[in-house]
């Protein structure tokens, strides 16, 4: 870090040791989410990941459907998540429906959980249209 930049008036070196050590430790652990994490940087690929832990598993053509996408498009971001191991597939007669690996969906249903929550959309469809980020409550 260069001297002539930072402000502050002294260096907590004990806190910088442990904070060192604590990434040391933690390293192996911030792979998984950073993974995930690089994936749902991208809106659309959010939205297919909120859908998929809200219900369960989904095929192609449902999420060109509730996203008002080609169902070319859909595949390649599927195709991304599925690459990243993020998502996985079972095949019923043509049809692909897609899910949450099982360890993934641990990482993703607490910041769903926490982010966006039914009760929470409730609210925000009394506002109004174009308040509700997803304007989705159920697929059923």
């Amino acid at each position: 870090m260069d001297n002539n930049t930072c402000i502050r008036l002294f260096a907590d070196q004990k806190q910088i040791r442990n904070c060192k050590s604590m990434l040391k430790v933690a390293q192996q652990v911030f792979g998984q989410p950073s993974s995930i994490l690089a994936l749902a940087g991208n809106e659309v690929r959010l939205k297919i990941l909120y859908l998929l832990e809200q219900e369960k598993e989904l095929c192609p053509c449902d999420l060109a459907d509730i996203l008002d996408m080609s169902i070319p498009a859909i595949s390649q971001h599927l195709r991304k998540l599925k690459d990243g191991n993020v998502v996985e597939t079972r095949k019923t007669g043509q049809t692909i429906y897609y899910s949450l690996t099982h360890e993934n969906l641990s990482v993703l249903q607490p910041f769903f959980a926490h982010s966006f929550s039914r009760d929470h959309y409730d609210y925000l469809s009394v506002l109004g249209p174009g308040v509700n980020i997803f304007a989705i409550y159920s697929c059923h």
